[in-house]
């Protein structure tokens, strides 16, 4: 694990696991391992990228992280307090410092509701600010985002995507948060609408010190946004890294073959393509050691016998690799 000063630590992730049971028959179940052991730590004012493959698990960590969903087993310490040990009460209170930035700027906001209802409502969910208050707060929120104060009285419908994710984010913002999970923010927007939406998060970052767990499936824009990038594969961490670290000197098999297929305008700093080999694994029966094995080709008798430690191989650089122990 990093080792950094104790008092600049947010949120520390030990052994995070998330099952699922899935039956099979009336008296037949096996598990789904969504997350099976994630630990990393995100430290204040920092962003921490969490990237992979659709199905890797990187969305089910960040929901357990928020218990969204409850976490099969673990520790989530937030700000110094285990969150999976608080109960409603504390875990509704201490909600107030962790909020969300969804994918779907259309599913995740209600129809039925104006924009200064949908952003407001936090607000008063947790007593912060009620009537002229609250609108006066709203509108500073829309403000923030770039939006006009006047859109709060209008629908969802009548907002563009980039623009109803700006909405989110003026939601995510309404209790002054200490850290925001964004799962996949722009997959859903057009590529410059992206960057406008990218630009906006690093500025409110800044504004507000707002510690980034990001996650997303496009390295390029992790690559942008993030301090440190962890790469996640099956359920598994398999590296962590500066993000000029990993992109330029890439350790593991898996995370090489990522980012050999980034495009790169500048021909010198492009990669030859590495072309995964094999099918991914069928999660109910992953297989013995490296979960990566299978389909790696640069693979040693170990790597299908004993699953490699996940360590330091140099300063702040992490892999889960048997070559490089």
């Amino acid at each position: 694990m990093l080792v950094v000063k104790a008092n600049s630590v947010l949120l520390e992730v030990k052994d995070l696991k998330k099952y699922f049971p899935i039956r099979l028959g009336t008296f037949s179940k096996v598990y789904l391992k969504a997350v099976d052991g994630v630990s990393f730590i995100l430290k204040e004012g920092e962003t921490l990228g969490l990237v992979g493959e659709s199905g890797c698990g990187k969305s089910t960590t960040g929901r357990a992280v928020l218990r969204l969903i409850e976490p099969t087993s673990g520790e989530i310490i937030f700000q110094g307090r285990n969150i999976c040990q608080l109960d409603k009460r504390e875990l509704r209170f201490m909600r107030k410092q962790m909020q969300m930035i969804y994918q779907d700027p259309y599913a995740s906001l209600n129809p039925r509701m104006t924009v200064g209802t949908i952003v407001g409502e936090p607000l008063e969910v947790h007593n912060v600010a009620k009537g002229k208050e609250k609108e006066e707060m709203v509108q500073s929120l829309l403000e923030k985002v770039g939006l006009k104060a006047d859109h709060m009285n209008r629908y969802p419908n009548e907002f563009s995507g980039g623009q109803r994710q700006r909405i989110g984010i003026a939601r995510a913002l309404a209790l002054n948060p200490k850290l925001i999970i964004a799962d996949e923010p722009v997959s859903a927007l057009d590529v410059s609408i992206q960057a406008q939406v990218l630009n906006l998060l690093k500025e409110l970052q800044s504004e507000f010190n707002l510690s980034y767990l990001f996650i997303s499936h496009d390295l390029s824009v992790v690559e942008h946004i993030s301090d440190r990038i962890a790469v996640m594969y099956l359920g598994k961490i398999l590296e962590l890294a500066r993000d000029e670290e990993l992109y330029f000197n890439p350790l593991h098999p898996y995370t090489k073959t990522l980012f050999s297929t980034v495009p790169v305008v500048d021909r010198a700093a492009r990669r030859s393509r590495i072309v995964i080999k094999g099918e991914i694994p069928n999660l109910l029966s992953l297989p013995d050691g490296c979960h990566f094995n299978l389909r790696c080709s640069e693979k040693e008798n170990v790597c299908g016998v004993k699953e490699p430690e996940f360590k330091e191989v140099k300063e702040g650089h992490f892999v889960a690799c048997h070559r490089l122990g």
